[in-house]
């Protein structure tokens, strides 16, 4: 699914219109009547709704969703439209007077001073401010008429975004100035703005509703900004031939682990091969030897000189996907043999966690990372390479600048986990729980990745399915045990039920 700009989805309702055969009155109605089925749905007919509109189309949609509801029954419905600087959108003043229509809904158009309503936690407020085409954070009233809203304590029905939220970057928005919803209901697909973890108390529950843009338009419309879903990954997933021996599917080598940190080798490397590649071999200080060979019997082991620590990184064999990173310490010695494999791998690599660590610690190590290698940092890792950040979409900005700077693709670890690539191209993942938020999920998902690369996926795609997966077997275990019990080996566990869900369409 593409996410579009809050200037392409005017352009997607206009050509949805010329294409539909449509005027954009019609196209209000049509939005209208799908947020007041959802309100209804929700609540019974007795319960209060008090909607506060603005001037332009969002508002007009505030009042379409009154007027619906009150003909599907609902009888305590008062409506302000503010209408400081007395102009109205087209739409909004036909939706007005439709509404003025109605002797069933209290009405009342703000032009100059305004006393506010009382409002209670036994309210609906139905928030049609404004849209998600606003430019600059609210000020004045209306920022008073925000924090009104915040400080009843009424369930918040937000129409396509919560007032005062830009639909893309709010740097400069301050949170208290901004409606904070209980439920947003936005059209046809997320705002870009949603998926930052700084609004996630902002947006509250999100359900996307669909209006029926046209799909031809959609499509044809280039965005840099994607939502990934099961029709996303299932394409690049095939059923296996029937004539097929492991090395059909790759060789993976995976530098993980170091004294007290075997286990991070072996999530890693039980997650390879739960995810399909032919073969896995871990490179971990000889200590690790028994551990690793009674948890993953699949996995071959290849030891270091060390007991204690990983202080080689050479390749003796050709691997189709070599990863580094979990577990491994940020030792002086474990850097140096990092840093020989940055130099001498010339194909692209999976780091992640410590690997990613000794980087920091040795910046100039950044500019050595292969072409098109795939880093997967959660947040305090990100700001550990490239400095630290104040938000989430400040964080984003820097990933899509140093992804085009070092020709690398960013998997930015979060809830929406972000995959940015050198193209400056960004995919949202739509899977995954809190439940994951576990020690060693993350090496979980180096694993991931790197099974998908032994298997011929590039990089990017390799990164994009890889997540996608990890975050479904996430949602399985989740189901099956409840996010409190759910530990990374649970993950790893369901990686293959996963990818069977996505070919067979259950998902």
């Amino acid at each position: 699914m593409k996410i579009f700009s809050s200037k392409n989805i005017k352009e997607l309702d206009k050509a949805t219109c010329e294409a539909q055969n449509i005027d954009s009155l019609t196209l209000m109605e049509r939005a209208a009547n799908a947020v007041a089925n959802e309100v209804a749905a929700r609540f019974l007919p007795s319960r209060r709704i008090v909607a506060i509109a603005g001037p332009g189309n969002n508002g007009g949609d505030a009042l379409a969703v009154c007027r619906l509801l009150a003909e599907q029954g609902f009888s305590n419905i008062e409506v302000f439209l503010f209408n400081v600087k007395g102009k109205l959108s087209d739409d909004c003043a036909e939706q007005k007077r439709r509404i003025a229509e109605s002797k069933d809904i209290k009405f009342t158009e703000i032009t100059a001073s305004f006393y506010p309503p009382h409002l209670t936690e036994d309210d609906v407020i139905i928030d049609g401010l404004f849209g998600s085409g606003l430019r600059e954070p609210l000020s004045g009233g209306f920022a008073s008429v925000a924090r009104l809203i915040n400080e009843s304590g009424a369930y918040v029905i937000s129409i396509d975004i919560p007032s005062g939220l830009a639909g893309e970057w709010n740097a400069e928005f301050k949170h208290r100035d901004i409606v904070h919803a209980s439920l947003t209901l936005t059209f046809q697909f997320p705002k870009l703005s949603f998926f930052f973890a700084e609004h996630a108390d902002i947006i509250g529950e999100m359900k996307v509703l669909d209006i029926n843009i046209d799909q031809k338009a959609m499509k044809s419309m280039p965005s840099n900004w994607l939502l990934i879903e099961s029709r996303t990954v299932r394409p690049l997933l095939h059923p296996r031939p029937l004539f097929s021996g492991k090395r059909d599917f790759g060789s993976a080598m995976i530098f993980a682990g170091s004294l007290g940190m075997t286990g991070a080798a072996v999530l890693c490397a039980r997650a390879t091969l739960k995810c399909g590649a032919g073969l896995a071999t871990v490179h971990a200080p000889r200590t690790a030897m028994t551990i690793l060979q009674t948890a993953v019997p699949e996995a071959m082991f290849e030891p270091d000189r060390n007991d204690r620590i990983i202080t080689d990184m050479s390749l003796h064999h050709t691997h189709q996907a070599v990863a580094a990173g979990p577990g491994i310490g940020t030792g002086e010695a474990t850097i140096n043999a990092l840093e020989s494999l940055l130099k001498t791998c010339k194909s692209p690599l999976v780091l992640d966690a410590d690997a990613l660590n000794c980087i920091a610690k040795r910046p100039a190590l950044l500019s050595m990372i292969p072409p098109r290698s795939v880093i997967t940092p959660h947040i305090g890792e990100f700001d550990r390479l490239f400095g630290e950040q104040s938000s989430s979409e400040q964080r984003l900005k820097k990933a899509i600048e140093m992804a085009r700077h070092y020709n690398i693709v960013i998997v930015l670890k979060s809830h929406y986990t972000m995959i940015v690539r050198p193209t400056g191209k960004v995919y949202f993942n739509s899977t995954g729980n809190p439940g994951m938020a576990t020690a060693g999920a993350g090496d979980v998902l180096t694993g991931v990745i790197a099974a998908f690369m032994s298997q011929g996926f590039q990089p990017e795609h390799a990164a994009t399915i890889g997540v996608f997966v990890h975050g479904l077997a996430g949602d399985i275990a989740s189901e099956e045990i409840g996010e409190y019990g759910v530990v990374a080996s649970d993950i790893a566990d369901r990686l293959g039920r996963a990818i069977k869900a996505i070919i067979d369409r259950s998902v």
